[in-house]
């Protein structure tokens, strides 16, 4: 399919071939009629794209402090190199689409094939979007009406906020196509409307609507101008939906509006607000979130979980509804919003030059003909009778920051890729020379060429992926965890039985050269080790925490020093006690630590806290045995103390992701698979980070 991407790196936009994504649970697969260019949010997309390093550094003076933290604790190639694939990923455009239903996936009960349909889809031919995020269109709005839906409803969460009552002068300041609208739907509220803008275009068309509207270029003080409107009143509320970087438009907002007026911003601007004009006229000021009640809540967007209309009548899918319907019945009219409307292979006519476009609505239009196809060529290659050839599962940081740079020096045979939209896959496949990009893994497990299966997708899907490739009996390779519960697990294990395959977890650490240097050093005695881990804070919001998606930090990554004492130790782990921070340690698992007993009399203790300072070293090791001491600091140092002949280890940081993907290609090329690790070893520490959770609700020790 074709779609429309933004380069961070390069500035370009481009017209992308990517697999079209296939459907999932909760979502419906749209197949694209028309989307519409939001010229305003899309300009600042391209223009960033466009800026040098250094620009981009001025426009993100948070980003830049965690770049300088990041150098400190891991030093700067590693920083350079995190920070350029990152500006690697390119940015899919649009989020205001109108297509029909061709698919609808398991658990959608509003929507059947063939429904005409509004979403946040990009401009694309294929997307497949979450039915929160889906609203039907009524059978009297043309899809060229009903492309303004996502659009409109931005401003209509504005309006919401402001909660303007009959009668009241609001102003709106930006006369875009947001201003526009959002000027006409509180004309349709019963206020009198006063709007302003640099563009004579934009100032004729809302006079057209009603709308007092004039251009401050033109001579008119915009502050002057309301209050002699107003009857030096002022304004009972000011929305804001501007793009600029100046701070005289929030000033000017709070001089035109009355005491304890209401302002609102859905626009971008400067942000010094003056203390004086607020605190004088007690005005309120809030920024409106997009589409409404419901964005960026997983629960709602993805998982599809509604907010019962009783508590929450206006949410995003019902502000997409009351766009639709207003449209139909003529309350919002816009046709003559609709400046041109081109052909999605013309897309240049529209972004080749954005910067100085005079539009108001530009729309795409797209071909009805054509089919979704979940795999593409990317790159021509022979296929060998090699073995060892592999699929990886999975675009995001992992593959793309860690796993394929690891793999670009071994002799790694990559035929596919699979991501869930195609677009992070597509580019990964281009810079890394890999055959195909799919977004269908079923379909790639199929292909008998595929010796092994690499796997680095979210948490949850890693045990169902799991078991179907050791079904069709591939060798596997997963990122840690293995599993995020004993019923997993445990599917695993049957599954495990039967394959001709073999299993492989990322415990990338025991093959770093600083354990490998522990491991030579210490023997097979009983020891004492102290791993912490200076995790840092991860927002409550992001889906690791999620029990049913990330399994939370101590299965998804404190198991690697579990792994670690293991290996270090030569014994597995027979009992585990955990405890964590606060009143209720239960709901806080990412600051805690963890006591563990080995077989062999050897005992662990994993520090694992996300409440230290980012500058300070990632990891900690300490080892202690036969009067003898080992410390090891964030990969890059190991101290030895009583030990003859060590006495210190310095490399750059490394934590063993290239050695271990070096060993795999190597064993896997014979056709040994990718077992490096000793299975009863890899199903004993995945035993070991359920009952650390189990010991933590029980509050004492528990049995691996």
């Amino acid at each position: 399919m074709k779609q429309i991407l933004q380069s961070f790196k390069t500035g370009i936009t481009e017209l992308a071939e990517l697999p079209s994504p296939t459907v999932k649970k909760g979502q419906v697969l749209i197949q694209t009629t028309r989307s519409l260019v939001s010229l305003g949010t899309e300009r600042m997309l391209v223009e960033f794209g466009k800026a040098s390093l250094i620009q981009k550094a001025r426009q993100q003076p948070d980003k830049v402090k965690m770049v300088l933290d990041k150098i400190k604790a891991e030093g700067l190639m590693p920083t350079l190199e995190t920070v350029f694939n990152k500006l690697e990923q390119p940015l899919p455009l649009g989020y205001c689409n109108v297509g029909k239903v061709i698919e609808v996936g398991e658990g959608v009960k509003d929507f059947k094939i063939g429904d005409r349909v509004a979403s946040n889809g990009q401009h694309a031919e294929f997307v497949a979007i979450p039915q929160n995020l889906v609203a039907h269109i009524p059978d009297n709005v043309t899809d060229e009406e009903a492309s303004f839906t996502v659009i409109g409803a931005i401003g209509l969460q504005g309006i919401r906020l402001l909660n303007p009552t009959f009668g009241e002068t609001v102003v709106v300041i930006g006369l875009g196509l947001i201003g526009l609208l959002t000027a006409e739907m509180l004309l349709a509220n019963g206020c009198t409307v006063i709007g302003y803008d640099l563009d004579d275009a934009k100032v004729a068309i809302a006079k057209e609507k009603g709308i007092i509207a004039f251009n401050p270029a033109k001579g008119d003080n915009p502050v002057k101008f309301v209050q002699n409107r107003t009857n030096s009143i002022g304004a009972d509320a000011v929305i804001i939906t501007a793009s600029a970087k100046s701070n005289d438009i929030v000033s000017d907002a709070a001089n035109m509006s009355r005491k304890r007026g209401r302002i609102i911003l859905v626009g971008v601007i400067g942000l010094n607000l003056s203390r004086a004009e607020f605190y004088e006229k007690e005005l309120s000021f809030q920024v409106s979130c997009s589409y409404g009640p419901g964005r960026y809540d997983d629960n709602y967007e993805q998982k599809g979980i509604d907010y019962p209309l009783a508590f929450v009548r206006w949410t995003e899918k019902r502000n997409f509804e009351t766009v639709l319907n207003a449209i139909a019945t003529g309350r919002l009219k816009v046709k003559n919003l609709i400046t041109e409307t081109i052909e999605i292979e013309n897309y240049l006519e529209i972004y080749g030059n954005i910067g100085n476009s005079k539009s108001i609505a530009s729309i795409l239009k797209y071909s009805e003909d054509n089919k979704p196809e979940h795999s593409i060529v990317v790159a021509t290659k022979e296929i060998s009778q090699s073995k060892g050839k592999i699929a990886i599962i999975g675009a995001g940081n992992f593959s793309k920051m860690t796993m394929l740079p690891a793999l670009k020096n071994t002799n790694a045979d990559i035929q596919h890729i699979v991501s869930a939209g195609g677009v992070n896959g597509t580019a990964l496949a281009q810079k890394h020379n890999i055959a195909k990009s799919s977004t269908d893994y079923d379909e790639v497990l199929e292909d008998k060429n595929v010796d092994i299966v690499m796997i680095t997708t979210r948490h949850n899907l890693h045990a169902s992926m799991v078991v179907k490739a050791l079904e069709k009996d591939k060798h596997v390779f997963v990122e840690k965890p293995l599993a995020l519960n004993l019923e997993e697990l445990s599917l695993i294990e049957e599954a495990y039985k039967k394959s001709k395959g073999s299993l492989m977890i990322g415990f990338n650490r025991r093959f770093s050269p600083h354990i490998d240097k522990m491991k030579s050093l210490l023997g097979s005695s009983q020891m004492n080790i102290i791993a912490t881990m200076n995790a840092g804070e991860i927002p409550a919001n992001v889906w690791v925490h999620d029990m049913l998606v990330g399994g939370g930090r101590i299965i998804g990554e404190a198991c690697h020093y579990m792994d670690l004492i293991v290996f270090l130790s030569g014994s597995k782990i027979k009992a585990v006690c955990m405890n964590a921070m606060g009143e209720n340690p239960q709901e806080n698992t990412d600051s805690a630590s963890i006591l563990l007993k080995l077989e062999n009399g050897s005992t662990g203790v994993i520090n694992y806290y996300s409440n230290g300072s980012k500058a300070y070293s990632k990891e900690r090791l300490e080892v202690y045995s036969q009067e003898r001491t080992l410390v090891m600091d964030n990969f890059m140092k190991t101290s030895g103390y009583g030990f003859k002949g060590f006495n210190k280890l310095k490399t750059k940081l490394d934590k063993g992701h290239r050695n271990q993907f070096k060993k795999i290609v190597d064993q896997a090329n014979t056709g040994k698979g990718v077992a490096l690790i000793p299975y009863e070893e890899l199903i004993n520490v995945t035993r070991a980070s359920f009952m650390a959770i189990e010991s933590l609700k029980t509050g004492g020790w528990v049995t691996v």
